[in-house]
């Protein structure tokens, strides 16, 4: 459980980094912002996947660049299922899941799999 609200509260920084430098993100609420991550996590796990078989070939004819449009279709959808969360239109839908990525990503950096905080120390010896 707790592994689990760790990487609700690194969707939650990534979506609120997002509306905060993206023009065209709004979220409107802490509420809604925790949904919206819940919802993101949940669609990246059901939905994303099906979406990225559907679409192989032309992604495979773009070199895996269409999977940046099936990311900010995912985020799109998750925008539509609630009322304080709007995305403008495809640029911002875009960068706003180019961001979520990113930020998602170094955040993750410093979770392990079992959804605790991992930090790597490296000691020199001398023999």
């Amino acid at each position: 459980m707790n592994g689990f609200l760790i990487r609700l509260a690194i969707g939650m920084l990534g979506l609120w980094v997002a509306q905060a430098i993206v023009p065209g993100v709004t979220i409107t609420g802490l509420g809604t912002l925790a949904l919206a991550a819940f919802l993101l996590g949940l669609a990246n796990a059901v939905v994303r996947p099906l979406l990225v078989i559907l679409t192989l070939p032309i992604t495979l004819l773009t070199l895996g660049l269409f999977l940046l449009v099936v990311n900010a279709a995912v985020l799109a959808l998750v925008a539509s299922l609630l009322d304080a969360f709007m995305i403008a239109g495809f640029r911002s839908a875009l960068f706003g899941s180019c961001v979520v990525s990113v930020v998602s990503w170094l955040a993750s950096g410093w979770i392990g799999p079992s959804g605790k905080l991992e930090v790597l120390v490296i000691e020199r010896r001398t023999d």
